[in-house]
């Protein structure tokens, strides 16, 4: 028997109370502006949390002469904030000490553990479970801009065990989300490391020709597809990917190329983006196809494009993009056929490790976060008192 099922049959053998998660937290308490003359708060904004790892990623520096009129609420250590404007982002993280006496805007749903009812870190896995999930997707109002209000959140009914059954399932399931943190910024580092080789192997000395891109490669826009044939998720009636101005742009039902091509997003902020399709895909009228004439291997023409930052080329205006055109007259190394498969070997074992979803880390951190998932709801679901 595990300790956490021992202090379930020794706390709560017949059940635990369910309550709402407003009624274990303690009341907040906003920013006097004037009393605070002079000095200064970091902001955290809604997009100040970012919503893959449940952290503040970036603040900006206020004081009430430039504070916005949303930044109000003050915030401690051990708090959880949730963005209650696009709910279903499902921004939210726990406030650490480096942010103790900041201030958050009011789109921020505040909790603040009653610590003799429940320790703060419960409150933070709670609200990554599906039935939470689900409970923000039912109550949340508007259709371009759906919101929630704090007291939609703070009425969601949770199972409320003893503490010690609370401070076990953290413990449980803050393990996982460590080994997570730590495989993340394990894959950072090899992006980095990966980007300083992919440099050094793209950079070439005078006795490689210098060719525009034009010579060397045939490209052509793909073929427009109305948004209502592209689904945003693979089906079996839309299982074919769809590339668009910025990426991958969801799953359509036919193809209109076979094989293996760079793709450059031609159209969006975005645009000069560079993907590699493989096998059957389609291409809109703002993704670029590029075939090499015969002096370029296909994945090497990959990885050089990849690395020209060709968004630096754009257009300026309110709808950035890229011409045919004005790619094809871009300079560009063109070294021999042999150096370039010696390249892509290289290139493609460190591409492996950081970007392939089936292998290498970034396969791990999905794993873990799919068994962190499934022991999250199932740690946190107990039978009721009396049910």
């Amino acid at each position: 028997m595990s300790k956490l099922e021992q202090l379930i049959a020794e706390l709560c053998p017949n059940g635990v109370e369910y309550v709402s998660l407003g009624k274990a937290c303690l009341p907040t308490t906003n920013i006097k502006w004037k009393a605070n003359s002079g000095q200064t708060f970091r902001y955290i904004d809604l997009t100040s949390v970012d919503r893959a790892e449940h952290r503040i990623m970036d603040t900006q520096e206020i004081d009430i002469s430039n504070a916005p009129s949303r930044a109000q609420q003050l915030v401690q250590t051990d708090d959880v904030i949730f963005a209650t404007t696009r709910p279903t982002l499902q921004r939210f993280c726990s406030i650490t000490e480096e942010f103790d006496g900041q201030v958050c805007s009011t789109g921020f749903c505040i909790l603040r553990a009653n610590l003799n009812e429940i320790v703060p870190r419960y409150i933070y896995h709670v609200l990554g479970t599906s039935t939470f999930q689900s409970y923000i997707e039912a109550v949340q109002k508007g259709a371009s801009y759906p919101a929630v209000t704090s007291g939609e959140v703070k009425a969601f009914i949770i199972p409320l065990p003893p503490l010690p059954i609370q401070r076990e399932i953290v413990r449980i399931l803050d393990n996982f989300t460590e080994l997570t943190a730590e495989l993340t910024a394990e894959l950072t580092a090899r992006k980095k490391q990966y980007e300083y080789y992919r440099n050094e192997l793209l950079t070439f000395g005078d006795d490689v020709p210098m060719v525009p891109l034009g010579e060397t490669c045939y490209m052509k826009s793909g073929k427009s597809m109305p948004s209502s044939d592209i689904s945003s998720e693979k089906t079996d009636d839309a299982s074919v990917v769809c590339f668009g101005g910025n990426g991958v742009r969801g799953f359509v039902a036919e193809s209109s190329h076979h094989g293996n091509f760079p793709i450059i997003g031609r159209q969006g902020a975005l645009c000069g983006n560079v993907n590699y399709a493989t096998g059957y895909f389609y291409a809109t009228e703002h993704a670029v196809v590029v075939k090499s004439k015969g002096r370029y291997d296909q994945r090497f023409l990959y990885y050089l494009l990849d690395s020209m930052n060709l968004n630096q080329f754009k257009s300026q205006g309110a709808q950035p993009g890229l011409a045919v055109g004005n790619i094809e007259k871009i300079i560009a190394p063109l070294p021999p056929l042999a150096d370039q498969v010696r390249i892509v070997s290289i290139l493609d074992q460190f591409d492996a490790l950081t970007t392939d979803i089936t292998s290498g880390l970034p396969a791990e951190i999905e794993a873990r976060n799919k068994q962190y998932g499934y022991y999250r709801d199932k740690l946190l679901t107990f039978k009721e008192v009396g049910a």
